[in-house]
């Protein structure tokens, strides 16, 4: 039984994860239609930049937690916001280009990375509670998993109250359900989708200071290895669906737990056997409308 309840609240933590990028794929692409490659890239920057804020000021204290938290959210959105800005907003409609424009961004940011940060992982310093374990039922659950939870829960709370009592939510969830209208409304959406990849990118970057506490080093191929995972998360739960991408979050997560540990470490597999077969049955996803 504790092994169960291990599996179950590890597989949530990791699922949250998950999710903080999957989030703003999902986000991106319902409202703009545009598969963002780079979406990594605002992820390993934010765990960078978080890391060196933590490095000047107090290591493995909460306050400086939560300064490179802040400071991975705002860099995010910044980088993400430039990139719509300067790389996306000209090629609406191109989608062939927007997909090379994005995979050439992630090729060269990690190359830029490693040249700034280098190739080798750097270890970080967390506050102690979170390298420390609560019992549960029997299982030791380390408490980082009880932070990246929250945090999770958190951003999807406030991701549904700002596109349910915002004036920019109201016009982003119209605009993904008819653009045109919107447009013809005399409405300028290319605000609200530079607002859309802010978003996103701030969950990235938050999500980059995260997996550093997770995993316990910031890598310049940290953001693309999470990213693998977050597309087929956002296929699973349904392209544009957030509701999708937080229940396909955790489906997956606990999935990839169970197998690692049942499975001989098959949990990479079982993962992408579950991609396979939604596809198959359903292919617009779990929670999604239409397959576009």
């Amino acid at each position: 039984m504790s092994t169960i309840v291990l599996l179950l609240i590890t597989g949530l933590g990791l699922g949250a994860l998950y999710f903080l990028v999957a989030s703003g794929l999902s986000l991106i692409y319902g409202l703009m239609g545009v598969l963002n490659f780079a979406h990594g890239s605002f992820l390993t920057l934010g765990a960078f930049i978080g890391w060196e804020v933590a490095r000047r000021l107090s290591d493995g204290t909460w306050w400086t937690l939560g300064a490179s938290m802040i400071a991975g959210a705002i860099i995010g959105a910044a980088f993400a916001a430039a990139t719509e800005f300067f790389l996306i907003r000209p090629l609406y409609l191109r989608h062939i280009e927007q997909v090379l424009v994005t995979v050439g961004l992630a090729l060269a940011s990690v190359a830029l990375f490693e040249g700034i940060w280098g190739t080798d992982p750097i270890y970080v310093v967390n506050p102690e509670w979170l390298g420390l374990t609560t019992e549960i039922l029997g299982a030791r659950i380390p408490n980082s998993r009880f932070l990246l939870i929250g945090c999770a829960a958190l951003v999807l709370l406030a991701i549904v109250l700002f596109l349910k009592h915002t004036r920019y939510g109201l016009i982003i969830r119209a605009g993904v359900e008819n653009r045109s209208m919107v447009t013809a409304l005399g409405i300028d959406v290319r605000r609200a989708f530079t607002l859309v990849f802010a978003i996103g990118g701030a969950a990235a970057g938050l999500g980059g200071v995260l997996a550093s506490v997770y995993y316990g080093y910031v890598s310049a191929h940290i953001g693309g290895s999470l990213l693998i995972f977050a597309f087929i998360v956002t296929v699973i739960g349904g392209l544009g669906s957030l509701a999708g991408a937080a229940v396909a979050s955790v489906l997956v997560a606990v999935l990839q737990q169970f197998a690692n540990y049942y499975l001989w470490g098959t949990g990479d597999l079982a993962v992408v056997l579950a991609l396979a077969a939604v596809l198959l049955i359903r292919p617009q996803g779990l929670m999604g409308k239409s397959v576009r």
